[in-house]
């Protein structure tokens, strides 16, 4: 009977961290000098083997049965059948103990991608390359990929053969040839917005004939970042020009201080800090800076990831992703008028307890950067929003407009959203609700969202049509 013996072997994370670090710097080293490089340091780099376990149909008790037969053969008038026979037995096993200890030796697994950002439902081109980087050939060779979705492919044999928790296994076997590589392409969709992580991978391979199995598992992994949805202002029941109110009057009041138009003779009701310095060298009298009126504006989003009055009631999915669908349309819309846009929310990011803050800025990339922080929005609520946007108004622009986005409206939030005006700051609500906010907020603009408004999500044929992937000047990675 065929007895099957499992040995188990945790790697010391220490030594492997000091052999990554070491393969790192062979690597920036070849790059500098433009030679070529190592494919087993650069798979080293990549990550680290957490778990190796090896295996065999044989115990270890055939390696003396085969010295008993060969020893049998000679001391039995030289017996040349059970001389063969016990020989023939010893090379088999060192040939194939030799061979399962070189099999992964100089094996590389990557994987490439067209683009790692992209918006719910759209396709990414997931390219798997294998290496076998030595001259031994490899008879057989299995990794096994943990992704969180499951692929689209025609060949049945590559189909996830497992799935369990979402989690998907991605099977892919090779027989390849020395110095042989190999290319296999998948195409994954996401349905949801979020931080979507693929791997650990396990390799499995062995000898020729197939009686000893060595496996290993590397922390290799990848992350695709998926955007949230992003629709037109009409299409949420916001106007589409000026929702936030009429801004000709509110620009001319205040100024820009990075831009100076010229200088003037300094008078008492200047501030001191607007001083020019050089020109009141260069002329002996103090000089004013003269700034150019402010021709744009500030955003600053308001997120309340919390659907319920108490955190300890739940949380309703959908009308959270709704509330960060809202979120993201205004900042695609703020990005597009040229506007300063920045983003609060009481969410936090996975594995994690601090607040998202992303200060409001100008930047090419400003999008992006939003975008991303409500990708990785949970439903944990790590503060009250009332809370959070009384502490963080003050960091604000005074020029700023603060804008709550909101599924639950409390009495506590009213009471915020009244002192932030009484102060002289720009607020505005949306509510998500399912009742429309109260009418005794005095000229605080306010709009409601109820879920029945609220349009469908689009197919990643629709979002293809509608250019949706360069919406608002942001270009997926």
């Amino acid at each position: 009977m065929n007895r099957h013996s499992y040995d188990f072997r945790l790697v010391d994370r220490e030594e492997l961290k000091k052999e990554r670090q070491d393969a790192r710097r062979r690597i920036m080293q070849a790059a500098a000098l433009g030679a070529d490089i190592d494919s087993v340091d650069l798979a080293l780099s990549r990550g680290l083997t957490v778990r190796e376990r090896e295996d065999s149909i044989l115990s270890d008790a055939w390696v003396f049965i085969a010295l008993l037969i060969l020893v049998v053969g000679l001391l039995d008038g030289r017996n040349p059948a059970l001389i063969a026979l016990g020989a023939v037995m010893l090379i088999v096993l060192g040939v194939g103990a030799v061979w399962k200890n070189l099999a992964l030796v100089g094996v590389l697994y990557r994987r490439t991608f067209n683009r790692t950002h992209v918006f719910p439902d759209e396709p990414v081109e997931m390219t798997i390359t294998v290496s076998n980087n030595k001259r031994l050939p490899i008879t057989w060779l299995r990794f096994k990929d943990s992704l969180p979705v499951a692929p689209d492919s025609r060949n049945i044999l590559d189909r996830p053969i497992g799935d369990t928790y979402n989690a998907y296994i991605l099977l892919n076997s090779y027989s390849m040839h020395a110095h042989e590589e190999v290319q296999r392409t998948f195409t994954l969709r996401f349905p949801k917005r979020g931080f979507f992580q693929l791997g650990p991978v396990t390799y499995q391979s062995g000898d020729i004939f197939t009686l000893f199995r060595v496996e290993r598992e590397y922390s290799y992994y990848d992350t695709i970042v998926v955007y949230p949805e992003i629709h037109p202002l009409e299409e949420l029941g916001l106007p589409a020009k000026e929702p936030f109110g009429d801004l000709k009057v509110r620009r001319s009041l205040f100024t820009d201080p990075i831009k100076t138009r010229g200088i003037r003779d300094y008078q008492p009701q200047d501030r001191f800090r607007d001083v020019h310095w050089k020109a009141t060298a260069r002329r002996g009298e103090l000089q004013t800076k003269i700034y150019d009126p402010s021709t744009g504006m500030t955003l600053g989003i308001f997120l309340n990831v919390a659907t319920m009055p108490k955190h300890w009631m739940g949380f309703f999915p959908e009308v959270m992703e709704r509330a960060v669908s809202v979120a993201a349309s205004l900042a695609s819309y703020g990005s597009e008028q040229g506007w300063g846009i920045g983003l609060y929310a009481n969410g936090s990011f996975p594995n994690s307890d601090q607040p998202i803050r992303v200060p409001p800025g100008r930047a090419t990339q400003q999008l992006t950067h939003v975008l991303e922080a409500l990708a990785a929005v949970t439903e944990f609520a790590t503060a009250s929003i009332e809370g959070m946007m009384l502490r963080e108004s003050p960091n604000l622009p005074w020029i700023a407009t603060a804008v709550l986005v909101t599924a639950v409206v409390t009495d506590e939030t009213m009471v915020a959203l009244l002192r932030l005006q009484e102060a002289g700051r720009r607020v505005v609500l949306i509510s998500l609700a399912d009742e429309p906010p109260p009418d005794d907020l005095g000229f605080m603009l306010t709009y409601h969202l109820p879920p029945d408004s609220f349009p469908a999500t689009q197919s990643s044929e629709s979002r293809a049509t509608a250019n949706q992937p360069e919406i608002a000047g942001i270009k997926l990675q």
